[in-house]
């Protein structure tokens, strides 16, 4: 079985992860609803058995909860990889979300890179009586997708590309966005022959 169970603590985050690339239900508990929802929507639409609980300094923000649950996602799919004999390596998808298109492709490189183009201004409210600027969702800094998926593609040393094509609702861009990721990702680590596919035959 592909699968890989990582626990890390800091003075930050305390976070509990498990993923099985092969299937499985799932459970998502970050103390962050949005983030929660992006989450679930991964593991539902990549079809990964995946279980996140993670308690962060939200009392601060979100910023470090994101960023290090994105970290410890890298790890364990990357270790949950194992030799990756055999697997697809490349995939890519445009999948739409209402009005938002969202290109996505990925290869398990060993290299982690990162092309971002989400264009989602970064704005956040700290009180929910206040007014919700532009390009915010609810309480959630929209500048922190990059920053998840930066924090994963580093450590799952893959190399990632999401671009909007069109789209204007924020909501539907950052959806598009993880279901387009989900999808192109589970393409991507799927069996689809025996050897390691590179000619360097090595990944």
């Amino acid at each position: 079985m592909r699968e890989s169970k990582i626990e890390r603590k800091t003075r930050e985050t305390d976070i509990k992860l498990s993923i099985d690339l092969d299937g499985g239900s799932y459970a998502i508990d970050t103390n962050c609803g949005f983030f929660d929802h992006m989450l679930e929507l991964f593991a539902c639409h990549s079809s990964f058995g995946l279980n996140i609980f993670c308690r962060g300094d939200v009392r601060v923000d979100y910023h470090h909860t994101v960023e290090d649950v994105g970290i410890v996602l890298g790890q364990a799919f990357w270790k949950a990889l194992g030799d990756k004999c055999g697997i697809a390596r490349y995939s890519h998808i445009i999948l739409p979300m209402d009005e938002a298109l969202v290109l996505c492709a990925v290869d398990i490189s060993g290299r982690g890179t990162l092309n971002y183009d989400l264009h989602i201004d970064s704005a956040k409210v700290t009180d929910r009586s206040e007014e919700v600027k532009p390009r915010a969702v609810g309480l959630f800094d929209t500048e922190l997708i990059e920053e998840f998926f930066t924090a994963f593609v580093r450590e799952a040393r893959i190399t990632l590309h999401i671009v909007q094509l069109y789209g204007k609702n924020t909501h539907h861009i950052i959806e598009g966005a993880f279901k387009a990721f989900a999808r192109a990702l589970s393409a991507a680590v799927k069996v689809v022959g025996d050897g390691i596919p590179s000619s360097k035959g090595v990944l």
